[in-house]
């Protein structure tokens, strides 16, 4: 198991469409939001094949952690768990303050066992009911 920074973004696109569009009806034109060029990108692989992707963008001090996804057949292997580790430990090296994601409700208490904490209303993200959570970094 092991996460990097990549900049192969049709490989993390394809492992998006495969999660987003294909396994939750996410449209392609709703999941492809023409940021991915300005974000900095995670690879999770295990036994050399990758499995998963996350996704930063900076925003001042805070970085928002999103496009995260985890293959089913990898599902849980502790990779979502290191996607959102790396993304935090990128974020506190590189000084930013806090880290913010919009959470599907369904994994709320994934990120909260990673010490985020959900503030906000519930929100509708691409047909999926969503909540904004925060860590102070």
């Amino acid at each position: 198991m092991s996460v990097s920074l990549t900049e192969d973004i049709p490989l993390c696109h394809s492992l998006r469409r495969i999660v987003f569009t294909h396994e939750q009806g996410v449209s392609e034109e709703e999941e492809v939001d023409g940021l991915d060029d300005d974000a900095i990108h995670f690879l999770a692989e295990l036994n050399g094949s990758p499995v998963g992707t996350a996704r930063i963008l900076i925003k001042g001090d805070t970085a928002k952690i999103g496009r995260v996804c985890v293959l089913k057949e990898a599902r849980g292997t502790q990779q979502g768990q290191a996607l959102i580790r790396a993304c935090i430990d990128w974020s506190r090296k590189h000084g930013l303050k806090r880290a913010v994601l919009g959470s599907q409700l369904h994994a709320l208490g994934f990120y909260e066992a990673l010490g985020f904490t959900a503030f906000g209303q519930v929100y509708d993200d691409a047909g999926i009911e969503h909540r904004d959570m925060e860590l102070h970094l």
